[in-house]
């Protein structure tokens, strides 16, 4: 079978010194001369398509396994819980769950996959060293999908249509871990969210949002201070901060590296795209609405050593905030008729 989606090649930068430089000096960047606007467009312009790494290039025949498999319960345990059930295209790719759930439930919210192929660390705390490395994680987990690694080989294996599906993407050969990562994360690398209102507006397209989104976007990378760490066309700076949430045990990427004081409750900045459709927020999912994250920002959080420098009251006006969220809501793509890679393949039985 074929598949008929187009891979995306990302070649785009993040935001960068000039640009914030740019904002901050002149103030409001929506009234900015036409040469400021123009590196703004440059850096906030949505990517010509999406890269792929040298030891996993793109191949048609590899990205069609990926999806099977992302669609596949097969994966799991129970053989009825497959990634795209957690990672739902319909949700923006994730479950709009306060915590993940498999088979039991996990101490994070899911993940959104959009855009997934940008991030050089994956995971909340930055476990994951790339993409291919995620997948066994959560099939092998016992809460999640609970299916060991010389399972999953033996059920794939047993399948002549999937069998064939790996000679098709690697040669003949048998299946085994490695391709099975190395398919799934082509597959993944695929999901791009779809443009929104803000990309028409930076275009050229001054009606695409109103005047209320305008000003929340000259807050957003002035006196809000967002844009230090949302950054770049998908509005993260795949890096981890914290901002005065997390407490007690839940002391983020801290776990990888204890000794550090800076990454203690730091998580990893999340994409904006689609923002106002992937509630609740933050790492442990406990908040639930827009409103809720922009009084957690005004207040400042936690105050302590690790708490980034970034991270200050704000006192915000009522209208700000509403300004605020106004602009959030500019970065959701209008609901679209479900392409290709959104739905379900045939699976080999």
């Amino acid at each position: 079978m074929r598949s008929n989606f187009t891979p995306w090649i990302y070649k785009a930068g993040g935001l960068g010194v000039v640009l914030t430089l740019a904002i901050w000096a002149s103030g409001s960047l929506y009234g900015a001369a036409r040469s400021e606007r123009a590196v703004w467009q440059a850096k906030f312009a949505r990517p010509v398509a999406v890269s792929y790494p040298a030891d996993n290039p793109y191949s048609q025949a590899k990205a069609h396994l990926g999806r099977m498999l992302f669609y596949d319960p097969i994966l799991s345990g129970s053989q009825k819980i497959s990634c795209a059930d957690c990672h739902d295209p319909a949700r923006s790719w994730q479950d709009n769950r306060a915590r993940g759930f498999g088979e039991k439930q996990m101490a994070t919210r899911t993940p959104t996959l959009l855009n997934v192929a940008t991030a050089d660390k994956l995971g909340w705390i930055g476990q994951f060293r790339d993409l291919e490395a995620v997948a066994f994680t959560p099939i092998s987990s016992p809460i999640i999908m609970n299916l060991p690694e010389q399972g999953l080989i033996e059920r794939l294996s047993a399948l002549t249509g999937y069998v064939n599906a790996f000679d098709a993407a690697f040669g003949k050969g048998p299946v085994t871990r490695r391709k099975i990562e190395l398919a799934l994360a082509t597959f993944e690398r695929s999901i791009v969210s779809n443009p929104a209102p803000f990309d028409r507006w930076i275009k050229g397209d001054e009606k695409a949002i109103d005047a209320s989104a305008k000003r929340g976007f000259d807050l957003f990378v002035g006196k809000a201070r967002c844009v230090a760490c949302h950054t770049g066309w998908t509005f993260s700076d795949a890096s981890f901060h914290d901002i005065g949430s997390a407490k007690d045990g839940d002391i983020g990427r801290a776990k990888l590296f204890p000794s550090s004081v800076g990454l203690k409750y730091a998580f990893k900045t999340p994409t904006l795209r689609d923002v106002a459709k992937r509630p609740p927020y933050m790492h442990d999912g406990s908040l639930v609405t827009l409103e809720e994250v922009i009084e957690l920002y005004d207040r400042g959080g936690i105050e302590r050593p690790s708490r980034d420098p970034d991270i200050v009251p704000l006192k915000l006006s009522a209208d700000e905030k509403a300004d605020l969220i106004a602009f959030l809501k500019t970065l959701s793509a209008p609901a679209q008729p479900a392409k290709s890679l959104s739905k379900p393949p045939a699976l080999p039985r």
